[in-house]
């Protein structure tokens, strides 16, 4: 896989709520609460609110997303992202922090933990989940860094 990740079957499962599988593999139960927000007039969101509504969420054309009547739409590396993020998994946000935190470019870092400069790029643009075992390496090389220092 070389392209970010796209959708494949979306569920919703309680308010606010969806269970997504992933052209990865993975499946995540996703809280869209906080992205969709409070109720605010004028907010287009604000139809999310509407559970019959929110229901009817479609997968957009190539797994890119999810849709709702009346244009609204959440982009698939948001949906992704936020999957990650909820159940407790590195995300490419974090691993681009990771790098620049300790300013390490894609070569550096593929020397860093191990892994190929390719690998690196597909991490840090999001075509390739982070394992949990490369976000060790990450959490370990900052470790010794600062002991370094």
């Amino acid at each position: 896989m070389n392209h970010a990740p796209q959708i494949r079957k979306a569920e919703i499962t309680g308010p606010f709520q969806t269970t997504i599988e992933w052209s990865t593999g993975e499946t995540f139960v996703t809280d869209l609460r906080s992205t969709i927000g409070p109720k605010r007039e004028g907010d287009p969101f604000i139809a999310l609110h509407d559970p019959a509504i929110f229901a009817q969420a479609q997968i957009d054309d190539w797994g890119d997303g999810l849709s709702w009547p009346g244009g609204l739409d959440l982009g698939a590396d948001l949906l992704y992202s936020l999957g990650r993020q909820q159940a407790g998994l590195p995300t490419r946000e974090d691993f681009t922090a990771w790098m620049e935190r300790n300013r390490l470019s894609l070569s550096q870092a593929a020397q860093a933990i191990g892994m190929t400069r390719r690998m690196i790029a597909y991490y840090k643009s999001g075509a390739r989940p982070i394992t949990k075992t490369v976000w060790l390496a990450c959490i370990g090389y900052e470790s010794l860094q600062h002991e370094a220092a």
